[in-house]
């Protein structure tokens, strides 16, 4: 099995929103730079009120992780989302320009973002062991509880990321029953 590399998002250095509005924290993006990704795999803190930004020819998948929510309003109004109930994966076209408003007070979001055509994404929460089939890009997240993952124990906040395929399947383990694990799952688009 290829070699993951191992995170702590207390360890990522968070970057101020320009809007002053939150903060990222990073995780990993592919492509030219991280203005000009192919995907992009981050954490995100809204401490109030805000614009989200458009992207043109990104498609998203946001996940609550922490706090009340936040309300997502299309501003020429083709979408009203509550995004309320944690650790369930909402996805949306990034061309859209978003207002967020806050439910009550500050809350932390998962974001995975691919340019269209050239790779497509999935999130979904695990809650009980798994087998993980090989993808291009995988990442695993705790969010509730320690998680085994070979010789790697997760505790929440922790992850792992593999950048190219491993060479069999990833077993997954949680530590007890009520635990949840945020898998993202990224394949890049090689065409007809």
């Amino acid at each position: 099995m290829s070699e993951p590399r191992r995170f702590d998002l207390r360890g990522i250095a968070p970057q101020p929103w320009k809007n002053g509005a939150g903060l990222t924290r990073e995780i990993a993006f592919g492509g030219a730079s991280a203005a000009d990704f192919d995907w992009r795999l981050s954490v995100a803190e809204v401490v109030r009120d805000a614009p989200f930004s458009a992207f043109p020819g990104i498609d998203r998948c946001i996940t609550l992780l922490s706090g009340a929510g936040m309300h997502l309003r299309a501003v020429d109004g083709s979408m009203d989302h509550a995004l309320t109930t944690p650790l369930v994966p909402f996805r949306f076209a990034g061309d859209i320009a978003l207002e967020a408003a806050l439910v009550d007070g500050a809350c932390s979001d998962f974001n995975l973002m691919t340019r269209r055509g050239r790779w497509h994404g999935d999130v979904e929460i695990a809650s009980g062991p798994i087998e993980i089939a090989s993808v291009d890009v995988t990442l695993l997240l705790a969010c509730i509880d320690e998680w085994q993952v070979g010789d790697h124990t997760l505790s929440p906040g922790q992850g792992l990321l593999w950048r190219a395929p491993p060479a069999e399947a990833i077993d997954v383990r949680p530590r007890n029953a009520g635990a949840a694990l945020l898998v993202a799952r990224l394949c890049h688009d090689r065409g007809p």
